[in-house]
C-alpha cells in the first residue's frame, strides 16, 4: 500500500508542477495563446450532383491550409451527402472534394474566425464526368469500418444483420477478431485480450467473458474499437490488444428515447432507453432483458487409452441435455458541467447472465490393464447466474490551453456468481454411485483509483502521465454435500480468498515531426502483490512475492497523400489470470471428467512487433499488417488421466511459450453506389512448446479466420445484408478445438426516421451444427462432439421518439482496468 501511495503522490506532484508552469509569452515552440473553447469550430455542408440534385455519398473531403498548402483534416460524406469537420482552428482554408465519376471540386476562401468559428457551407455541387452508367464502377464505402492511427472502429449500428443477437454476434463482424460458438474471443489468434464497455472495465468480464458478452444485446451496441497497439496509458493487461464496446448512449438537449425488441426462434430481447438534458445537466438510462427458448443438444465422447502403443482401454460417453438462458441489463448515468472547464459524471450499470441445464448421460468403460469394466447413468441439473454492477465517477478539468486536461476517477465494481448442481448417479460399481448437491458462490470486488494528466508542451509535443491503483478481492465459497449422509466433503468444501493489488504509473510522449511523421513513445511501471488463503485449509495458503514490470511501447507512423499511413510499433504487455483461471472449485457435473482452476498461476508476458499499412482511395478501404508475437509463461488448459479413478482431470498451468507470426487484411468497397462489399482475413501460426506431466510437448499449426459481408440498398428504406464468418480449429499443446462458421441474412425496412422493422435469419441452410474437439495426452486420445440446433429466425423492431439534438462533448470515462486474462465460456 505504501508503494501505491507513493505512486499517486509523485504523479500528483508532477501534475501540479506542469499545470502551474507559466505560459511563454514570446514566440517559439512553447508559445500558446490564452484561448477559450471558441477557438475550435466546425465546417459543415452537403455535397450534391449538379444535374440530378441528389446527394453524393461517401465522397472524400479534404481540408487544406492555404498558408502551408498541406492537408490538415479530412472526412467522408454520409448517405445524405452531408459532411462535418470537427475541431477546426480558426484560419484560411481550401476544401477539396473528390469522387470517382466526378470532376474534382475546390472551394477557395473558406475561413473561420474567433467570432464565427462554425461555418455552414450549405449545398456544394459537383459536375459528373459522364461515365457510362452501364459500366460497373467502384465508388465509396459507408463508414462501417474506420481505420484510425491507434485503433480500428466497427460501427455496428450501420449493420442491418447485426440486430437481434448479442455482443458475441457483433464481435464476429469486427476486423481482426474471431469468436467461436461458446463466445470465446480471440484477436489475431490470441485470447489474451481485455474487453471494456464505454471505455470502462467491468468485473463481470473477469468471471466469464463469454457469458458477459451474452448479457449485452446487439441492438444496444453503437460501435466496437479494436486497439492492437495499446500505448503506455493503458493497463499492461490485454497482451493481444483491447476491445472497447461503445453502447448507444448519447447526450441530448431535451428528451429522447428508443424501444428495441427482437423475437425469434432461439433468442428474444427488449430494451428501453431514455435520455434527457437541459443546459449543463443531463441524464440517460436504459433497462432491458433477454432470454432464449429451451433447446436440446447431444454430446458424445470416446477416449482411447494405450499401453505400449496398443489401444487397450475404451471409455464412451453419450448424453442429451436441454438448456435455456436469460439475463437482465440496465444503466443510469448523469453529468453536470460546472463551466467550460470543469465537469463531473457518474454512472451505474448492471448486467447478468443465467443458465439452466438438465442432462441425462450414460457412460461405459473398459480397461483390462486396470481391471475396469463398469457403466453408469447420471441425471444432472445445473443452474448458474453471473451478474455485476459498476459504479463509475469521473471529474474532468480542461484548461485554456488546447488539449491540456486533468481527470480523476473512482470505480467500484462488484460481480457475483452462483452455480448449483444436483447429481444423481447409478452404477454397477458401488464406488461410482453418487447422490450429491454442489454449490459455488463467487464474489469479485474491485476498487479503482485513477489520475490522468495531458500537457501539450508545444504544438508538436504532448505529454501524457498518470497513476492508478486497483484493489481486488476475489472470494470463492464452494461445498459438496453428500445427500444420503447429509455431510460435507471437507476436501471439496472451503472458502478461497484471493487478493490482487496492482499499482501503476505511466509516462508517454506524442511527438510530431513535421506534417507527415509521428511518434508515440512511453513506458508503464506496474507493481503487483498477490496472496491467497483457504479458510478450512483444503488447499495451501500462499503469499506470492510481489513483482515489478516495466512495459515499454512505441509507435512510429508515416503519413502519405490520400490518407495513406504506414505504422511500425512495439509493445510489451502482461496478462494476469482472472477468477476463471484461479478458482479452485471442482466441477463434477460432467460424467467421467472434473475441472478446476489453479491459484498458483503466474502471469503471461508478451512482446509484439507490428508493421501496418492502411489507405482510403476514393471510397475503397484497404488495411494490412504483419506481426510477430512472443508469449512466455503461456497459460493453457491441460488434461491428464487420474491413475486412481481413471477420470479426466482438467486444469490450467503455465505450460511454456508460443511464438506466432501473422498477417491480416481487410478491405471494403461500394459497387454502383448501392452494393457494399466488406471482408477480412487473418492468417497466423501457432508454435507452442512446454512441459506437461514432466515431458516436453511441442505443437505447430497454421490457423486462419475471416469474415465477409455484402449489403444492398434498394432505396425507399429497404436494405438487405448477407454475412459469413469462418474460423479454423483452435490449436493447443494437447490438441485442437472445433472450427466454427456461420451465415446471417438480414432484411430491414425503414418506414420513417423513427421506426424500422427487420427480419434476421441465422444459418438458413444448417439446421444443426457439430463441434468436434480433440485432446491428446501421453497415453490417451480423447475425441468429443457436441451437436445442437442452430438455425434461427427473428423479427426486429426499433422505434425512436423525442427531439434528437446530440451534443458533441466526449463524456467517456478515462478509467480502464485492462489487467486480467479473462476466461472463455463452456456453456451452450
Amino acid at each position: 500500500m505504501s508503494r501505491l501511495i507513493l505512486l499517486f503522490a509523485l504523479c500528483a506532484l508532477a501534475t501540479n508542477l506542469s499545470a502551474q508552469r507559466p505560459t511563454n509569452s514570446g514566440g517559439g515552440q512553447g508559445n500558446f495563446k490564452q484561448q477559450g473553447p471558441s477557438i475550435v469550430g466546425k465546417i459543415s455542408g452537403s455535397l450534391l450532383d449538379s444535374v440530378s440534385q441528389q446527394p453524393i455519398e461517401f465522397a472524400t473531403v479534404v481540408l487544406v491550409d492555404t498558408k502551408t498548402n498541406k492537408e490538415v483534416d479530412g472526412s467522408i460524406t454520409d448517405d445524405k451527402g452531408e459532411f462535418k469537420l470537427q475541431n477546426v482552428k480558426n484560419g484560411d482554408y481550401q476544401l477539396v472534394f473528390s469522387f470517382i465519376g466526378y470532376n474534382n471540386k475546390t472551394l477557395n476562401e473558406v475561413s473561420t474566425t474567433l467570432e464565427k468559428p462554425d461555418l455552414d457551407l450549405g449545398p456544394v455541387f459537383m459536375l459528373s464526368e459522364g461515365i457510362n452508367l452501364q459500366e460497373v464502377t467502384v465508388t465509396g464505402e459507408s463508414a462501417v469500418i474506420e481505420n484510425k492511427i491507434d485503433k480500428i472502429v466497427y460501427n455496428a449500428e450501420k449493420d442491418v444483420s447485426a440486430t437481434g443477437g448479442d455482443a458475441a454476434d457483433v464481435l464476429r463482424r469486427v476486423p481482426l477478431l474471431a469468436v467461436d460458438f461458446e463466445g470465446n474471443v480471440s484477436l489475431r489468434g490470441s485470447s489474451n485480450i481485455q474487453v471494456l464497455v464505454n471505455g470502462k472495465p467491468s468485473s463481470i468480464f473477469a468471471t466469464n467473458l463469454a457469458d458477459a458478452l451474452k448479457s449485452i444485446p446487439a441492438d444496444q451496441i453503437k460501435s466496437v474499437e479494436v486497439i492492437t497497439t495499446p500505448t503506455a496509458k493503458y493497463d499492461g493487461e490485454g497482451s493481444a490488444g483491447i476491445i472497447n464496446i461503445i453502447t448507444k448512449k448519447k447526450s441530448v438537449e431535451g428528451f429522447t428515447g428508443s424501444v428495441n425488441t427482437s423475437i425469434g426462434t432461439r433468442q428474444n430481447n427488449a430494451n428501453l432507453a431514455l435520455n434527457v438534458a437541459s443546459g449543463r445537466f443531463g441524464m440517460n438510462m436504459s433497462v432491458g432483458s433477454w432470454f432464449s427458448w429451451p433447446r436440446e443438444a447431444k454430446t458424445t465422447l470416446l477416449r482411447e487409452t494405450s499401453y505400449d502403443n496398443e489401444v487397450m482401454g475404451l471409455l464412451e460417453r453419450i448424453g442429451t441435455s436441454e438448456s435455456n438462458s436469460y439475463g437482465p441489463n440496465g444503466s443510469i448515468g448523469i453529468f453536470y458541467d460546472f463551466n467550460a472547464y470543469n465537469s463531473i459524471s457518474s454512472s451505474v450499470s448492471f448486467r447478468g447472465f443465467g443458465n439452466k441445464n438438465n442432462d441425462l448421460t450414460t457412460l461405459s468403460e473398459i480397461d483390462p490393464i486396470k481391471n475396469i469394466n463398469r457403466s453408469y447413468s447420471q441425471i444432472g441439473e445445473t443452474s448458474r447466474f453471473r451478474g455485476g454492477l459498476d459504479w463509475t465517477n469521473d471529474y474532468r478539468r480542461t484548461f485554456k490551453k488546447p488539449e491540456q486536461e486533468l481527470s480523476f476517477g473512482y470505480q467500484l465494481s462488484v460481480a457475483r456468481s452462483t452455480q448449483d448442481g444436483d447429481i444423481l448417479r447409478t452404477s454397477n460399481d458401488p464406488e461410482l454411485v453418487q447422490d450429491a448437491l454442489t454449490e459455488n458462490d463467487g464474489l469479485n470486488l474491485e476498487n479503482t483509483l485513477q489520475l490522468d494528466y495531458v500537457h501539450p508542451i508545444s504544438s508538436a509535443v504532448k505529454l501524457e502521465t498518470g497513476a492508478k491503483a486497483v484493489l481486488r478481492n476475489i472470494d470463492s465459497d464452494y461445498n459438496y454435500l453428500d445427500r444420503p449422509t447429509n455431510t460435507f466433503d471437507p476436501t471439496q468444501t472451503d472458502v478461497f480468498k484471493y487478493k490482487q493489488n496492482v499499482g501503476a504509473a505511466y509516462l508517454s510522449f506524442n511527438i510530431k515531426f513535421g506534417e507527415n511523421y509521428g511518434l508515440v513513445a512511453g513506458a508503464r511501471y506496474e507493481y503487483t502483490d498477490i496472496s491467497g488463503t483457504f479458510d478450512n485449509q483444503s488447499g495451501s495458503n500462499f503469499d506470492s512475492p510481489a513483482y515489478d514490470n516495466i512495459l515499454p511501447s512505441i509507435i512510429i507512423s508515416r503519413k502519405f497523400k490520400n490518407f495513406q499511413t504506414l505504422k511500425l510499433s512495439y509493445t510489451r504487455r502482461i496478462q494476469r489470470p482472472s477468477l476463471f483461471y484461479v478458482n479452485p472449485y471442482v466441477d463434477q457435473n460432467t460424467p467421467g471428467s472434473i475441472s478446476f482452476g489453479n491459484p498458483s498461476l503466474n502471469p503471461e508476458l508478451v512482446d509484439q512487433v507490428e508493421l501496418g499499412y492502411n489507405t482510403f482511395i476514393k471510397g475503397i478501404v484497404l488495411n494490412g499488417s504483419i506481426f510477430y508475437r512472443q508469449t512466455s509463461d503461456l497459460i493453457e488448459r491441460y488434461t491428464v488421466i487420474d491413475e486412481m479413478t481413471n477420470v479426466s482431470v482438467s486444469t490450467f498451468q503455465n505450460a511454456g511459450k508460443n511464438n506466432s507470426i501473422g498477417f491480416n487484411f481487410f478491405g471494403s468497397a461500394t459497387i454502383a453506389k448501392i452494393w457494399i462489399i466488406r471482408g477480412g482475413f487473418n492468417l497466423f501460426t501457432y508454435n507452442g512448446e512446454g512441459i506437461i506431466e514432466g515431458q516436453k510437448v511441442t505443437n505447430t499449426a497454421l490457423l486462419w479466420n475471416g469474415n465477409v459481408s455484402s449489403s444492398l440498398d434498394f432505396g425507399k428504406g429497404w436494405k438487405a445484408e448477407v454475412f459469413g464468418f469462418f474460423r479454423s480449429p483452435q490449436q493447443t499443446l494437447q490438441g485442437k478445438r472445433a472450427s466454427f462458421s456461420m451465415m446471417n441474412v438480414g432484411i430491414q425496412k425503414e418506414f420513417s426516421k423513427k421506426f424500422s422493422l427487420g427480419l434476421r435469419i441465422v444459418d438458413p441452410f444448417n439446421e444443426n451444427k457439430e463441434f468436434p474437439n480433440e485432446v491428446k495426452g501421453s497415453n490417451f486420445v480423447e475425441n468429443s462432439n457436441f451437436i445442437l440446433p442452430f438455425r434461427s429466425f427473428g423479427v426486429n423492431l426499433s422505434y425512436r421518439f423525442g427531439k434528437l439534438d446530440f451534443k458533441q462533448k466526449d463524456r467517456r470515462s478515462r478509467m480502464r482496468n485492462d489487467d486480467l486474462k479473462e476466461g472463455g465460456g463452456s456453456d451452450f
